[in-house]
């Protein structure tokens, strides 16, 4: 690290040394905010995941699939206002059967080209068998933790879990999206489907992430990641950007 000295005789820090000991300050706090977001996503808590700028700009709160309550379900309907969907990892999807909705329905508006990405990763909408119609707080919940149950069953038994199992336990079309992650996870593909996998596998949680968009109730658009995160410092929840994330578990 050099230092000058100005007339007065004050030691002053070189340009390059400040910049560095920025970068580290922000290193560390990126580090930090991985570890609190982890920590929460072990006690079933939520997080809320700012993915990337040029990428969707969205904020998205996030749970583990299977810590997912009627609380957490009105939470996010409520606080969120996106569509609420589950995530389930790439061997997962294939066990249950599941296509790219857009590789299953033959009809002339599907044009799977967002702007954001290559392709989204929508699969089929589901309910659980034993809910009504689905869309309440309740049922919503109970397929979602079925969900993050099955995909328990196959990371502990990818041989002992296939399509008719799923067609067993869930009906189509239903009111919970599922998303298929991307094989190769964080390596392939940086959504906020990828970034709740990574955290579930951080965790050692089941293959199965719960995320919803937040929304600005004033504008109807995206919530801006400076209220995303007053948002979340208000409610103690934590809030961690996808970089910070990708660095850390990819």
């Amino acid at each position: 690290m050099r230092a000058d000295v100005d007339a007065d005789g004050d030691a002053e820090v070189a340009p390059e040394a400040e910049a560095g000991t920025t970068a580290d300050a922000e290193a560390t706090d990126a580090a930090e905010s991985v570890e609190r977001a982890l920590a929460a996503f072990r006690a079933g808590d939520p997080v809320c995941v700012h993915d990337f700028a040029d990428r969707e700009g969205e904020t998205d709160i996030v749970y583990p699939a299977g810590a997912v309550d009627e609380a957490a379900v009105a939470h996010m309907r409520n606080d969120a206002g996106g569509l609420i969907c589950v995530a389930v990892a790439d061997p997962v999807a294939n066990a249950f059967g599941l296509p790219f909705l857009a590789d299953a329905l033959d009809h002339p508006a599907v044009d799977d080209d967002p702007d954001y990405d290559d392709r989204s990763s929508f699969s089929l909408p589901v309910n659980h068998r034993e809910t009504f119609t689905g869309i309440t707080d309740e049922d919503r919940a109970r397929t979602i933790v079925e969900l993050a149950g099955a995909a328990a069953d196959v990371d502990a038994d990818p041989a002992g879990y296939g399509p008719e199992d799923f067609a067993a336990e869930f009906r189509a079309p239903g009111h919970v999206h599922v998303l298929r992650g991307d094989r190769d996870g964080l390596g392939g593909r940086t959504g906020h489907t990828e970034l709740g996998l990574a955290m579930a596998e951080a965790i050692g949680a089941a293959p199965a992430a719960v995320v919803c968009e937040m929304l600005d109730d004033e504008t109807g658009a995206a919530l801006a990641p400076a209220d995303a995160e007053a948002y979340a410092r208000r409610r103690q929840i934590p809030y961690v950007e996808g970089a910070a994330l990708v660095e850390a578990l990819k």
